[in-house]
């Protein structure tokens, strides 16, 4: 068995912003609309939105997103992103493949040296032909390539796969891309998840550690898992199947087919499940949570991840301890614990520790033990 580490991180963010204020201006004015048709119908109305509510609520202050026009458009609500042709680069791939391009960097290599890549997100652009497929093309990496989806854990669940490939020698270097266009499955008109989610494309070179001095400054994994039960408080019925139920297949109506969740079920029953799957990990390679010396996790929400490490080590973690990137980015799924990793390790000491923990949709719930080479 190989020694393996994280040899390169690359990180993309779209430049376009979305502050609270802006987002919650755009869904309030769509609902004194629906309120006046509402009324009409005799129907409830609808609640506002409120900036300060959701800053206190989730740590979001503002999101990017990879095409914001339309999205402020009360009368649209959503991106407008051109189609491009099959014989064009898919929007998802070229989104990835930004970030790839800076992972390859960071590990002082060429796509041509990479013999796996796995496109791992939330949400994919197609089903086929892979979107891992045609990253592969555009970086000229050899061998295979495939995608996987394990909601806002994608991203921890390749990497545990990766891991085990090349520790085993199966292959030399893997690299991990998630590009998170999440705006365009957003249900922008839902008072629940309108303001969680940003986009962002974030990448990982998996390959073994070397003899070399190149090895230094690296991050060694010393060990993954996976754990998944099965929940719909985070859901999304988007796909083949939504057409056939309606009387026009020609049409799909998207209204219940985009994300969904119930948020305070999920808060309760995600911060409990993950403390004791991450507990029980360390547990495994015979540590304690004191002796971590950084935690990297999934960015959907501060007081969750506050939650859950109040609970591990029985006091608050500041940001040192537990960086935060959600803030200016939002929830960027199965990419946030990446960038969370990517701009908060190189301070590290060699031979510091780091437990990379992501969690979402399943539930599911994926982690990486790390040393600092």
């Amino acid at each position: 068995m190989h020694r393996v580490c994280i040899s390169g991180l690359g990180v993309e963010i779209p430049p376009s912003t979305v502050t609270n204020d802006e987002l919650v201006a755009s869904f309030n004015s769509w609902v004194a609309t629906e309120n006046g048709r509402r009324a009409g119908a005799g129907l409830p109305p609808l609640a506002g939105s409120d900036a300060g509510f959701i800053a206190a609520a989730s740590g979001v202050e503002q999101r990017h997103f990879l095409i914001a026009d339309g999205i402020l458009d009360p009368d649209r609500m959503t991106p407008r992103i051109p189609v491009r042709g099959d014989e064009s680069l898919s929007v998802m791939a070229e989104f990835g493949v930004a970030s790839a391009l800076k992972a390859l960097a960071d590990a002082g290599i060429g796509g041509g040296e990479v013999d796996l890549v796995i496109c791992a997100a939330s949400h994919h652009q197609r089903p086929y032909p892979a979107i891992a497929v045609e990253i592969q093309q555009a970086i000229g990496a050899a061998g295979g390539a495939f995608d996987m989806n394990l909601g806002c854990s994608s991203a921890a669940a390749a990497l545990n796969v990766a891991y085990g490939l090349v520790r085993s020698g199966t292959h030399g270097r893997v690299l991990i891309v998630t590009p998170e266009i999440i705006s365009g499955h957003l249900d922008f008109r839902d008072r629940q998840t309108h303001f969680i989610f940003g986009d962002a494309s974030a990448a990982m070179v998996v390959e073994r550690v070397g003899a070399d001095v190149a090895a230094a400054g690296r991050l060694e994994i010393l060990g993954t898992q996976l754990g998944t039960r099965f929940s719909n408080n985070i859901r999304t019925n988007f796909g083949f199947l939504s057409r056939t139920g309606q009387d026009d297949p020609s049409v799909l109506a998207m209204e219940g087919n985009m994300i969904k969740q119930n948020g305070n079920r999920v808060f309760r029953e995600v911060t409990v499940a993950v403390h004791r799957f991450m507990e029980a990990f360390l547990e495994r390679h015979g540590l304690a949570p004191e002796g971590i010396r950084r935690f990297w996790l999934h960015q959907a929400n501060a007081r969750m991840n506050a939650m859950i490490l109040k609970l591990m080590l029985g006091a608050e973690a500041d940001a040192d301890r537990a960086p935060l990137v959600l803030g200016q980015l939002g929830n960027t799924a199965a990419a946030g614990a990446v960038i969370a990793l990517k701009e908060h390790n190189e301070d590290l000491a060699a031979g510091d520790l780091g437990l990379f923990c992501a969690f979402g949709a399943g539930y599911s719930m994926g982690a990486a033990l790390l040393r600092k080479l």
